[in-house]
């Protein structure tokens, strides 16, 4: 359980952790990718817009060039006086042979370069520049190589090969590298025509626009790339409101990011505080645990999980209040914490459970340290003294085939707080003491394990024995009865007495399974006993207290006897005396029913329990088994009276008695002389199987 609940846990961190960041950033992302395409698609709009205003107005210019070549210059220059319109016009051989304004791509500086090798059709951009820290005739020779070696489109070179902002396509498509564009122009920004600037703008950049006249000379105009304040002022919005928006992120990130880190601390405290002492829980130490023991560093350190148990807490708590009986717990767990070392943990594990990790070099040390935090712990309330049981499961280091020490893998908690919680099992008594889990006990959880999941398949397969113990009279030693007994003959393990398995019967609920069990088979015993003509005795047969809940156990026995075909008069319905202490009037009632069905019902271990006398008094019972320690030890003459009067109070009563655990003569002469109406035990007979017990029966006991 706790190992779900710490993955649930985990999953539940996990999904705050990234949700902390992966929301934030997503959007983050989104955002910046919308802000630069945006940006990138109003630059390439405003820079389109404008070169093909300036294109179609330096072409209007060539037309109007080249429509009054035949007439005369001055009427050109006439037309484009005033108009800031400037132009030079090349021949074939890149000879300027006519111009208006300033000529700032003079051709003999390499301002401008046409070559002729290639179909130039359409506009291509250049820009103004003076010198070159090169020789210009070499690298316009470099530039004139590299078009005719790899270039097979039409290109407007610059000797500065970062100029190459506008490609004219052999199609007659264009494309503009409208990086390199703006950033030319504004790096060159100090070395434009400042001459040129006009009212109302905020700069301009001039750039020139070559264009082919019907005659194949080439006409270039000067055309302006014009940033407008009010494309400034657009553009500076958009920085703002991105620079918001980031803003915006920011403190929305941080806010999550605290949000989240205060919830899961929140997690941390609702699945790791204990409610009642505001220590830790169960599952904080195994999260914990399992880390300190799983540390390479830590392979070579012993280690022990303690299962302390506040013995008498409920006692306070109902003498008490709840209240206060948190208030103990509380200081216990302080207490417990006091006597930890750096490095070693404790936490509450349930009620007055608590748990504790606690290294150590040997045992001796371990156990004295445990006593010191025990004698101090019974005495956290100065008006109680208050007792503790401690199991402790030690855990030795890991280590290889050859010895070394290495990391613990797979440490389970749970099985070592299991281990430490069987070992404080074993005390007996409620007072204070300390038992150490050890490979004893690991055996008998394999036994009890082996038992669990075997008993469904020997029932099966019919394992289980019915031994039968004679009863004698012990005047005339005839045969007036028999206890049937049960063995379990187990392939894997031989025959196996039944104190080695019944307890655990009756502690796993499976006890009701093997009553059934042993009623069939006596029952059908006893009819084939009759049916052979042989001499037939009443045999008992134990019925556990926990059958004496179900409201139809009369019933359900009846019916398993008449299944059989035996008479009721030869089945006795034998119970423990610990049966009373269960619902007392229900008990009643199913022994009423049992004697109106006509079974004989006796009570087993009479003297063994401290209500021996009111149970005689309210139950109606027809056989009463006195207990066999009366007679496993000589207990003189006061044994002798308790005996004899309990023989003579069942006479009283109108009950027959049987002597259990008889085993020598002088025994048996008292009972005889005390009137004692039978004796089971190895002076007559010990347990047998069937078929010993069938010889048995047409012979008196010798």
């Amino acid at each position: 359980m706790a190992n779900k609940k710490e993955k649930e846990l985990g999953k539940l961190k996990k999904a705050f952790s990234i949700g902390a960041f992966i929301g934030p950033l997503i959007i983050g992302i989104i955002i910046i990718c919308s802000f630069f395409i945006m940006m990138r698609m109003i630059g390439r709009y405003i820079i389109d817009s404008k070169i093909r205003d300036e294109r179609a107005r330096v072409v209007r210019m060539a037309e109007i060039y080249s429509g009054s070549a035949s007439g005369s210059a001055d009427k050109v220059f006439s037309a484009f006086d005033g108009s800031g319109n400037d132009y030079i016009v090349l021949d074939a051989n890149g000879n300027v042979v006519d111009q208006m304004g300033d000529n700032t791509c003079d051709t003999e500086n390499g301002g401008m370069l046409i070559v002729d090798a290639f179909d130039f059709h359409g506009v291509f951009a250049f820009l103004n520049f003076r010198t070159y820290d090169v020789d210009v005739d070499d690298r316009l020779e470099e530039e004139v190589a590299y078009l005719t070696d790899v270039l097979d489109n039409s290109l407007y070179v610059y000797p500065d090969s970062e100029c190459r902002v506008l490609v004219h396509e052999a199609d007659g498509t264009e494309r503009v590298d409208y990086g390199k564009f703006v950033s030319t122009l504004f790096r060159q920004r100090t070395q434009m025509d400042q001459s040129l600037m006009k009212e109302g703008s905020f700069e301009r950049f001039p750039y020139w626009i070559d264009t082919v006249l019907p005659d194949g000379r080439h006409f270039a105009g000067k055309a302006y790339f014009t940033v407008y304040f009010r494309e400034l002022l657009v553009m500076s919005g958009l920085f703002v409101v991105i620079g918001l928006l980031f803003a915006v992120l920011f403190i929305y990130t941080f806010i999550f990011i605290i949000r989240a880190y205060r919830k899961t601390r929140l997690m941390d405290r609702l699945f790791f505080e204990d409610d009642v002492t505001d220590g830790h829980n169960w599952l904080w130490f195994y999260k914990n645990a399992g880390n300190i023991l799983s540390r390479s560093k830590n392979a070579d350190k012993r280690y022990a999980v303690l299962d302390i148990v506040f013995v008498n807490y409920r006692n306070f708590v109902v003498c008490h209040s709840l209240k206060e009986g948190e208030e103990m717990l509380r200081l216990v767990d302080k207490k417990i914490r006091e006597h930890l070392r750096p490095k070693e943990i404790a936490a509450r594990h349930s009620a007055a459970h608590f748990v504790a990790l606690m290294s150590y070099s040997d045992r001796d040390e371990l156990e004295g340290r445990i006593r010191a935090m025990t004698a101090e712990l019974e005495h956290i309330n100065s008006e109680h003294r208050f007792c503790f049981q401690i199991g402790v499961d030690r855990i030795a280091p890991s280590v290889d085939a050859r010895g070394k020490s290495v990391r613990r893998k797979n440490v389970d908690i749970e099985k070592e707080y299991n281990n430490a919680g069987a070992a404080r099992t074993t005390i007996s008594g409620t007072d204070s003491a300390i038992a150490f889990f050890d490979e004893k006990m690991v055996e008998e959880q394999r036994w009890i394990d082996m038992i669990s999941e075997s008993q469904e398949k020997a029932l099966k397969n019919e394992e289980f024995l019915v031994y039968y113990q004679p009863k004698y009279d012990p005047r005339t030693n005839e045969l007036k009865g028999a206890e049937a007994l049960i063995r379990w003959n187990s392939p894997e393990h031989g025959l196996i007495s039944p104190g080695r398995f019944i307890p655990l019967f009756e502690q796993n609920g499976f006890i009701t399974n093997i009553d059934h069990y042993m009623l069939k088979h006596v029952a059908a015993d006893q009819r084939k006993w009759i049916d052979e003509g042989r001499k037939v005795v009443p045999v008992s047969v134990n019925v556990s207290r926990a059958h004496f809940i179900e409201e139809d156990l009369a019933e359900q026995i009846r019916d398993i006897v008449d299944e059989a075909g035996t008479p009721h008069e030869f089945i006795e319905i034998e119970l423990t005396e610990s049966a009373f202490f269960d619902d007392k009037k229900a008990l009643i009632g199913t022994i009423e029913k049992l004697k109106d069905y006509g079974f004989t019902v006796s009570m087993d271990d009479f003297g063994s329990g401290y209500s021996s006398l009111n149970s005689l008094k309210e139950m109606p019972l027809d056989v009463l088994k006195l207990d066999a320690d009366f007679f496993r030890n000589d207990s003189g003459e006061r044994g002798h009276i308790v005996v004899a009067e309990a023989i003579k109070l069942a006479k009283r009563l109108d009950m027959r008695t049987v002597a259990e655990g008889v085993e020598v003569k002088e025994q048996v002469d008292f009972l005889a002389d005390e009137g004692c109406d039978m004796i089971q035990g190895f002076y007559f007979a010990k347990p047998m199987p069937k078929d010993e017990y069938e010889q048995k029966m047409e012979k008196p006991a010798v």
